[in-house]
């Protein structure tokens, strides 16, 4: 996942709402700090899932983890404050976004994980204009 992420850093260095989606333990946190590793952040990378965020400002990049898994009510995103989060010049890295279904924004680009025997099975939806052709970009991406 942490190899996989470095290849695939040009999809997310310009910003953009991003769902991780899989079951527990499918890798979902090991994309995103392989993801912070190759846009430059040296420092630990922490799961998320009793803050509900991790900010890791970055030279030219803001990136915001979200790990919604424990979040009780949508509305609880409001209490956080993670509306300015959403920018345009940001990277968003929501886990388990179904709980926030309703109050977050749809996302530029979908990362599907799913265990597949003793690997991984990873699948890459852009839903965006942008997105596209930055996936359209790493057609070519073998892994």
């Amino acid at each position: 996942m942490l190899g996989l992420a470095e290849h695939c850093v040009e999809l997310f260095r310009g910003g953009g709402v991003v769902y991780l989606q899989g079951e527990l333990g499918t890798g979902k946190t090991t994309f995103a700090r392989g993801l912070l590793r190759a846009l430059g952040y040296r420092g630990p990378v922490k799961s998320p899932t009793y803050t509900l965020v991790e900010p890791y400002i970055l030279p030219g990049l803001s990136v915001y983890h979200f790990d919604l898994y424990r979040l009780l009510d949508p509305q609880e995103m409001e209490y956080l404050g993670a509306r300015e989060y959403f920018c345009g010049d940001s990277l968003c890295l929501l886990e388990w976004p179904e709980r926030g279904e309703g109050w977050l924004p749809p996302p530029d680009m979908r990362v599907s994980i799913a265990a597949a025997g003793s690997g991984r099975e990873i699948c890459f939806e852009a839903l965006c204009p942008v997105m596209v052709q930055r996936l359209n970009s790493l057609a070519e991406l073998k892994y």
